[in-house]
């Protein structure tokens, strides 16, 4: 065989690596484990609230400190992944993931079930940014890797929908712990193959892990989310003042010191690529606009109209099926007219359908419900697959377990800013109902504590105060998820204008990497 033939060859396999598609499938259940765990706290939320009795505060905390502690850790964990190891930091994180999920089954009280999820948050932080770096090393022809991100996202989205209805199924049949532990087995398949089947990557030359960047980053990220939930829910204060401050400054501090390293943790010129920004920006505005509508959309299924828990996770299976499709064709529609028509016609569609449920209300029918989030999943698609993409071809092969990471966080802030920010909007309303006449004080307080729990308190009274209390609670609950869903239809607009214009000119790479 001659030297240019050997030659040609082992282009081939570097640009076409054996095995990839089966690593794929592996490295996708890290996503759908995530996603699955994402989805089944909402369902499981009316249970949970029913047994650990948490206060309003506690429930958003519940909902939402998973998301502040992964966006504090995402950055540092890329980085991190960068230097040990893709696949190691994957694989002991999935281990990790698994096993703290059974502490969030396993949770007696409101503030165990805090920490839990806390302790999954850093665990998950591991998981994310190691599977997209993974993929950008193990698919160097363009259109194939635009294919396996698309795959990637189908998967978070096949997540999304089969947490509901996996979840509903054991709400109906067990405890709300059992939700967490289906985490077990898909995590156990992951780590035994995984094993087998994915290729270590990582920096060849990366430098030391800085510490306190990693520091800057934690405390940075978390005081600027809990400044914003505090802002949200009680207004100005001297809580939310004191965050804010420490999170801008060591936010501002962590930025001089990157840009100060020989070897920085996040490269921060990255930020000078107008396309990688634009396509972060849309991330992290798409996922505010979406995120606390989701949260609380799962209850109004279940406490407003009525559905069983299975009921309520099919019900949303159209946004799951609508972003499957659209994520598996968005490269290719990205090439065929425009990254920035896909992704500013993809946030404009999701915005469109938020305004529509602006006309909620608690006998709303479901063809309007399930059209609107069919369109919700098609248009978050398209514009998550390609911005996904955007963001991994705009660096080196080795920088991209830090790419994954600003992507990454950009999704986990807005989910921890969208549930802060827009389900403190549907809090603040809901708390604000007329307690109906003949209701005792003790049962009203916990009724304003949230829709659960007042249908629960109403247990304890007569059949028509009963009702009158459930009603009003429930009219509250959708007043304040019709303006959620306009403050984020507002969010999502604005942002497909500017995606329009961040995103000029800006293309999909096309021709194979050497």
């Amino acid at each position: 065989m001659s030297t240019s033939t050997i030659g040609t060859k082992s282009h081939i396999e570097g640009v076409h690596r054996p095995g990839r598609w089966l690593a794929l499938s592996v490295l996708v259940l890290a996503v759908l484990l995530v996603a699955v765990d994402a989805t089944v706290l909402g369902l499981a939320t009316p249970f949970l609230s029913e047994e650990l009795q948490p206060t309003g505060t506690q429930l958003l905390w519940i909902g939402d400190v998973y998301s502040f502690v992964i966006a504090g850790l995402l950055v540092s964990m890329g980085s991190l992944g960068d230097r040990i190891g893709r696949k190691k930091l994957l694989l002991i994180g999935a281990t990790a993931f698994g096993a703290v999920s059974v502490l969030n089954a396993y949770a007696t009280s409101p503030e165990m079930m805090i920490v839990a999820r806390a302790l999954l948050g850093v665990a998950g932080a591991t998981l994310m940014p190691s599977t997209l770096a993974l993929i950008r090393n193990l698919f160097h022809d363009p259109r194939e890797r635009s294919l396996a991100i698309g795959i990637w996202g189908a998967m978070a989205s096949a997540g999304a929908a089969v947490g509901p209805v996996v979840g509903g199924f054991l709400l109906e049949h067990f405890w709300w712990g059992s939700v967490f532990l289906i985490n077990l087995p898909v995590m156990a398949v992951l780590v035994l193959v995984g094993i087998k089947l994915i290729p270590e990557s990582k920096n060849p030359n990366p430098g030391p892990w800085d510490l306190p960047s990693v520091a800057l980053s934690l405390v940075g990220m978390i005081g600027l989310v809990y400044a914003v939930k505090e802002l949200a829910s009680h207004g100005l204060s001297l809580d939310a003042g004191a965050a804010a401050v420490i999170g801008l400054g060591a936010l501002s501090w962590f930025v001089r010191r990157q840009l100060t390293l020989p070897t920085p943790l996040l490269d921060m010129r990255l930020f000078r690529h107008r396309g990688f920004s634009g396509a972060v920006l849309a991330d992290l505005l798409t996922i505010l606009g979406l995120s606390g509508l989701v949260f609380f959309l799962s209850q109004f299924f279940q406490l407003v109209q009525g559905r069983q828990p299975l009921e309520a996770g099919l019900a949303e299976l159209p946004a799951a099926i609508g972003a499957v499709t659209a994520g598996l064709i968005a490269g290719l529609v990205a090439r065929r007219f425009s990254v920035r028509s896909v992704v500013a016609g993809g946030l404009a569609a999701v915005g469109l359908s938020l305004a529509v449920l602006t006309t909620l209300d608690q006998h709303t029918g479901y063809p309007l419900l399930g059209a609107a989030l069919l369109v919700v999943g098609v248009g978050a698609g398209f514009s998550f697959t390609v911005t996904a993409d955007v963001i991994l071809s705009s660096v080196p092969k080795e920088r991209a377990g830090s790419a994954s990471a600003v992507s990454e966080t950009a999704y986990e802030l807005g989910a921890a800013l969208g549930i802060a920010v827009l389900g403190s909007i549907v809090t603040g309303i809901y708390q604000g109902f007329a307690t109906p006449a003949g209701v005792p004080s003790d049962v009203a307080a916990a009724a304003h504590e949230s829709l659960g729990g007042a249908v629960e308190a109403s247990g304890a009274l007569a059949p028509d105060t009963a009702t009158a209390l459930v009603s009003a609670a429930q009219e509250a609950f959708v007043d304040g998820l019709r303006i959620a869903s306009g403050v984020g239809a507002a969010v999502l607009l604005a942002t497909a204008v500017a995606a329009w214009f961040l995103l000029r000119g800006q293309k999909l790479e096309d021709g194979v990497e050497h």
